[in-house]
């Protein structure tokens, strides 16, 4: 690790930006960046999670939707980290920042059956998605249109993930319980 100890924007500060946007302005919608962030990364490693450890007759198709679901979380974390930078602010990047930041709880460390996983992935998706919306809104009411179109992006994403989710936790399945078993 470098020994360099040259600070050159503390965590929480808001720079001016070269977008227009005030200050004040900036600072109300960093915060709601950053809230969003840390909800993307505990969805992100709780999605990863899951990845690793599905197992059963619909393993192959999980295991695959897991893995690009957290891609999609992954991808929508970096645009919101950035659009944070860019606003003159810091986005969260560590995982004291990320548990007190986000408004949403992982599921614990033990491994559950599938569908209390994806139960409990499809609870924070919920949770990410009223954010979004609360989130768009006030972008927009402080006249930063274009972080709200680029949360608007990031939630037609999320809650296309959520739907899938809300299939495979349907009652119709091939697998029936006999062979479960």
């Amino acid at each position: 690790m470098s020994k360099q100890q040259s600070v050159r924007q503390e965590f929480g500060t808001v720079d001016d930006n070269e977008l227009r946007l005030d200050r004040d302005k900036s600072e109300q919608i960093i915060d709601a960046l950053n809230t969003d962030l840390a909800s993307a990364y505990v969805l992100y490693h709780q999605l990863k999670k899951h990845h690793w450890n599905v197992e059963g007759a619909e393993f192959r198709d999980l295991h695959l939707f897991l893995g690009d679901a957290a891609m999609n979380v992954e991808e929508a974390a970096d645009e919101l980290a950035e659009r944070a930078q860019a606003l003159g602010g810091t986005p969260i990047a560590g995982g004291k920042a990320t548990e007190e930041h986000a408004p949403v709880d992982p599921e614990g460390e033990d491994v559950y059956d599938i569908r209390t996983s994806l139960e409990n992935d499809l609870e924070i998706y919920g949770e990410i998605i009223e954010s979004l919306r609360d989130h768009v809104e006030l972008a927009t009411n402080l006249g930063d249109h274009a972080t709200s179109e680029i949360l608007r992006q990031i939630l037609v994403e999320t809650e296309e993930d959520a739907h899938h989710i809300e299939h495979y936790l349907e009652d119709d399945t091939l697998v029936t319980e006999g062979a479960m078993k």
